[in-house]
């Protein structure tokens, strides 16, 4: 079932690479207490992923953040050292945080796992964008197609007003 507007959004124990090497995030603390841009892609340095998406969210950080959000997400199921490596490479240290949901038991949580074996990629995480404020989803916008419309930084920024 997928979550919906109104839920909470589940604890999940995910691994990331941070100053001091691997850390554990629980994203029942990460996102409590505050407002959170979460946007997921369906694979790091995949084209579509690196060329629009993320870049949009690296580009439009400090608008989105100047709506009184604290801090923008992306999430994917991928492992902590590809999305260190993605975040190097597009320059998204400070402006986006990396999530890799590793073995996409937070995805699977959320109901927004999809499975693209025909692209070699297996399952991985729907293309989408949320905001989370104190852990419960307020929007959700999923894409259905294959581009960048509803989770995209400029729709975020439409929806955050």
């Amino acid at each position: 079932m997928t979550i919906n507007v109104g839920d909470t959004v589940p604890a999940v124990k995910l691994k990331r690479l941070g100053a001091e090497g691997m850390e554990e995030v629980d994203t029942g603390e990460f996102f409590k207490g505050r407002k959170v841009v979460l946007f997921s892609v369906p694979g790091a340095f995949t084209p579509t992923c690196s060329m629009e998406h993320l870049p949009g969210f690296v580009n439009n950080a400090a608008d989105i953040k100047s709506k009184g959000v604290d801090e923008i997400a992306c999430l994917s199921v991928n492992d902590p050292f590809v999305m260190k490596a993605w975040s190097d490479q597009q320059g998204a240290d400070g402006k986006v945080s990396m999530l890799p949901d590793w073995d996409g038991n937070f995805t699977k949580a959320m109901g927004l796992d999809q499975d693209i074996s025909v692209a070699g990629l297996g399952v991985r995480g729907k293309r989408f964008s949320m905001t989370i404020e104190d852990g419960v989803v307020k929007s959700l916008d999923i894409e259905e197609g294959k581009g960048v419309t509803v989770s995209g930084a400029s729709a975020c920024l439409t929806n955050l007003g």
